[in-house]
């Protein structure tokens, strides 16, 4: 097949291709097509580095996409309605900035040029916030096309809020290039099932099937039958058999388009290198610089000058013609949304992509206060906090992994949300914890909602990489990981956390805070909802613990930790802990006291700050002896602790028995921290007396 007005110059098989089946370029679309390739060839050599395979095979359906059906405005890249657009395969990198180049976005050639160097617009993946036009930082494969089920659900989440009968203001869609890699890993069938289950009409995947990989050809580890598979997910499946054929491809998005009951998969069958002499349909070029000579022949076959980075007059004034379309569309929306806000100022006054990440401005007067002396569980506090500040942050949206009795993520009387009904604010995300993370982080990008999920702590390792994007995007989500240690007891070792909570704190710009009791545990809320440049984790218990005094939460924010037991004079030894392990801390200052002395009691609900607080002030902990205490592996713990100091944590995995029974024989006693701060005071003692007589 070819395209209108060509003479077959694009005509795919599906091996190698040979110099006869190209012939040189005449139409607009064959020389913007040709351009999008040698662009993204030309700056894979330039860096000898990158991948050219999917840019040069997919270049064809992402043509098609960006000039008949994506609706953008390169002068506006944030305009709330636009179109996303998820390049889920993000090695494909070249493709899509070779896309933003052309179309206008604030992306010169030169930094096409500079295309993987230090500093430059164009990193080896896309990356959010960094170049514009990106909508989501992508790479790690199903991660995209995850983040895009997020951002189709807000979509229709804020089209049920915003839109009247007069007035539509949310009204577009999502779409999403994935490759095989993509569909093979987990989270891709987690997300692709809750697509199909809500029904995300307005999502559409295209999937690059060029049946290669790094190791050769896909179909030697894979030979799923995607489209029935996508099929029994509740999707639209549809088939391009040639993904050369500009037609066709047309065909297939105008009817994805068309279904807005269904999301939709586009399969379509595409030549990885297309137009490379020799190595087009080989895994050799999926991830490596063509060479010279072959990008030399490339040139030739295409009719192209022998001039890197060329880009034809023609294409140029197209893309701008096709921009200028899409500001004139952005322009009509927002006399639109000035009607639409003018009817309706209150919904006006609620959504905005930006302010409505901002929580109430009285947010410390919203939060619940527990009575000291009583006795919760932090997953409860948690809860209370929730159905509290609710009601007055309506952006606030969120749910669980299938889990949301026992983390107490449900916010009372918001509504759930399901298939084909989008206006409440609960969402079920089954137990598919992965997906539920990049989907949060979907709903994050899109803006609009402030969104939170929840599961257990100890698995958070299934959806680690998701918390990690998060991160490494600076979005506000708020992660809520309850049954946060061995006091799960009964269920055992695969339920109790051991080293999840150290190894979330080494995760970069990532907040985890980890409260003491219920107040604190309120005043974690704030800190995590009052932060909009990164993601928060919320580690809660499902034990009881003694409720303590209110904290202001600027007290955390200042140095992560506050004193909850404080004697007249200086203490003998202070006792340092985190979350449950407040409590034993109080329980064993009593029995100090008891013994004549002194002990001073920190809670810790954030250390990364307190560790930024001690760099600043190290003065900020007393100078004599500490206890650390946390019920996980004791390594960052041990790495703040002074000589003499005594750290108790866990290097082993707990055991199935009743909480208390676990924590007791693992060590987490009363009589284990009082010996230890003996035991810290004794060699206090000895090391002053070496002083003294050295």
């Amino acid at each position: 097949m070819s395209m209108p007005g060509d003479r077959g110059v694009l005509t795919a098989p599906t091996v190698p291709v040979t110099a006869d089946l190209v012939p040189l370029p005449e139409d607009l679309d064959a020389q913007a097509v040709a351009t999008i390739r040698l662009l993204a060839a030309d700056a894979v050599e330039a860096a000898q580095s990158g991948h050219p395979g999917l840019p040069m095979g997919a270049a064809v359906p992402a043509w098609v996409l960006w000039s008949r059906f994506l609706r953008h405005d390169p002068s506006e890249p944030g305009w709330p309605d636009r179109d996303r657009f998820v390049l889920s395969a993000g090695h494909g990198s070249m493709l899509l900035y070779s896309l933003l180049h052309l179309f206008g976005y604030d992306l010169p050639l030169d930094e096409l040029r500079r295309f993987r160097q230090w500093g430059s617009a164009t990193p080896g993946h896309p990356e959010y916030g960094h170049t514009p036009g990106v909508e989501t930082t992508t790479g790690p494969l199903g991660q995209g096309l995850a983040n895009g089920v997020g951002i189709a659900l807000a979509e229709r989440m804020l089209a049920a809020r915003c839109n009247t009968g007069e007035h539509t203001v949310v009204d577009h869609r999502t779409w999403v290039l994935a490759g095989d890699g993509d569909l093979m890993e987990g989270i891709s069938h987690e997300a692709a099932s809750l697509a199909g289950h809500l029904g995300l009409g307005r999502l559409i995947v295209i999937y690059d099937d060029n049946d290669i990989t790094i190791d050769g050809p896909a179909s030697q580890s894979c030979r799923d039958d995607v489209l029935a598979r996508f099929a029994a997910y509740g999707w639209q499946a549809l088939r391009v058999d040639d993904g050369n054929d500009v037609a066709s491809m047309t065909a297939a998005l105008t009817e994805a388009v068309a279904d807005e009951t269904r999301p939709t998969l586009v399969a379509v069958r595409t030549t990885i290198g297309f137009g490379a002499p020799t190595l087009a349909g080989t895994s050799t070029a999926h991830g490596a610089p063509l060479g010279r000579q072959e990008l030399a022949a490339t040139r030739a076959r295409c009719g192209w000058p022998d001039e890197p980075f060329h880009v034809p007059v023609q294409v140029a004034e197209h893309c701008r013609q096709l921009a200028a379309q899409g500001q004139a569309d952005r322009l009509s929306w927002e006399k639109e949304r000035a009607r639409w806000a003018e009817a309706h100022p209150k919904l006006a006054a609620e959504w905005d992509a930006e302010a409505c990440r901002q929580p109430p401005r009285d947010l410390g007067d919203l939060l619940p206060r527990f009575e000291p002396g009583t006795a919760m569980a932090t997953r409860k506090a948690s809860g209370a906090v929730l159905a509290a500040v609710g009601p007055e942050y309506s952006a606030l949206v969120g749910g669980s992994a299938d889990l949301a009795a026992s983390t107490n993520t449900t916010i009372p009387g918001a509504g759930d949300v399901g298939p084909g009904s989008y206006g409440g604010r609960t969402l079920h995300f089954g137990i598919r914890e992965h997906a539920m993370g990049a989907a949060l982080n979907g709903m994050a990008l899109h803006g609009g909602l402030r969104p939170y999920g929840s599961t257990f702590l100890v698995f958070s390792d299934y959806m680690r990489p998701a918390v990690r994007l998060a991160a490494l995007m600076g979005l506000p989500v708020v992660f809520v990981f309850t049954h946060d240690s061995i006091a799960v007891g009964e269920d055992g070792p695969t339920h109790q956390p051991i080293e999840q909570l150290e190894s979330l704190r080494l995760i970069p710009g990532l907040t985890v805070l980890r409260p003491g009791d219920a107040n604190e545990t309120a005043a974690c809320w704030q800190l995590a909802l009052e932060r909009l440049d990164g993601p928060t984790v919320l580690v809660l218990t499902r034990q009881d613990l003694p409720v303590l005094e209110p904290v202001p939460a600027d007290v955390l924010r200042r140095e992560g930790s506050q004193v909850v037991r404080r004697s007249s004079g200086e203490p003998d030894v202070v006792l340092i802990a985190t979350g449950s392990e407040v409590g034993l801390a109080c329980a064993a200052s009593d029995e100090l006291a008891d013994q004549g002395v002194v002990a001073r009691v920190v809670s810790v609900p954030w250390r990364e700050r307190l560790e930024e607080a001690l760099d600043s002030d190290p003065e900020l902990l007393p100078r004599c002896p500490a206890v650390w205490v946390e019920a996980g592996v004791p390594h960052g713990w041990q790495a703040l602790a002074r000589a003499g100091d005594q750290v108790i944590g866990l290097r082993r995995f707990g055991a199935s028995a009743p909480g208390p029974v676990v924590y007791g024989e693992l060590g987490f006693t009363v009589s284990a921290v009082v010996q230890a701060a003996l035991s810290s005071i004794r060699s206090e003692t000895r090391r002053e007396t070496q002083c003294r007589t050295s």
